[in-house]
């Protein structure tokens, strides 16, 4: 743990891959929307990358929200992080509705955490519930999926539930995502009771290890400003 940050670095690492593993997908994503090269992106190789690099963000998204309430349980810390986050997604959703216009986010991965992060707080002081939570809501979520149901109303889309032809850029709903956070949330207390990591690790010295560091600690901004630069290496290249 970096006693001045108060972090654990091997959570920063991981968060780091993830980062990387995001925008990999993000750039052949919009090589594929841009009709540059045709790949199918929810499909085979490409599902399976994503719902895993997705996962990998969201458990680490449990464990951090368990650390932190270790650290702090006050309502109103986790309603603040909550508001502003969700502000962030409302800005992603009206800046996707004007550009690039063939879809937009309408509950994305950051719509998804925001929202987690308020429940999650009424979920904190369970252990190993959490688990069993997490796997139910991941199953059912999941079954809603594979079953394709839909309604004729928009009002529960953030549960899994859309509306006929529902169409966006970016979803993470309620079910199932929001299971990986509790599991995430089981992991933490598991490996880090109290905010407090149980055994000892070794922070490694490399320079590989120190970027996905780095990267780690700067994700909200990564996942910000990593589409619109992607997007505008394509324009400057001539690919769009």
């Amino acid at each position: 743990m970096n006693s001045d940050q108060q972090r654990f670095f091997e959570l920063d690492l991981l968060r780091g891959i993830a980062i990387i593993l995001m925008i990999v997908f993000h750039f052949f994503f919009d090589l594929n929307y841009f009709g540059i090269l045709q790949n199918e992106m929810y499909q085979g190789f490409w599902l399976i990358f994503q719902r895993t690099t997705a996962s990998l963000f969201l458990l680490l998204v449990g464990i951090s929200l368990s650390i932190s309430y270790s650290k702090s349980s006050k309502f109103q810390k986790f309603f603040k992080r909550a508001i502003t986050l969700f502000g962030i997604g409302l800005l992603i959703t009206l800046v996707t509705w004007i550009y690039p216009g063939k879809g937009f986010i309408v509950f994305g991965i950051i719509h998804l955490i925001a929202v987690s992060i308020l429940l999650s707080y009424f979920f904190q002081k369970f252990y190993k519930l959490n688990l069993i939570f997490g796997l139910a809501i991941l199953a059912l979520g999941t079954w809603i999926g594979l079953n394709s149901i839909t309604l004729s109303i928009p009002w529960l889309l953030w549960a899994g539930l859309p509306p006929v032809n529902f169409y966006t850029l970016d979803y993470f709903p309620i079910f199932p995502w929001f299971g990986i956070i509790l599991i995430g949330m089981f992991i933490g207390k598991t490996i880090y009771p109290n905010g407090k990591r149980k055994f000892e690790l070794r922070e490694p010295n490399t320079r590989l290890a120190k970027g996905m560091q780095w990267l780690g600690k700067q994700s909200l901004m990564i996942y910000l400003i990593h589409q619109p630069t992607i997007i505008g290496i394509l324009y400057l290249v001539g690919l769009i």
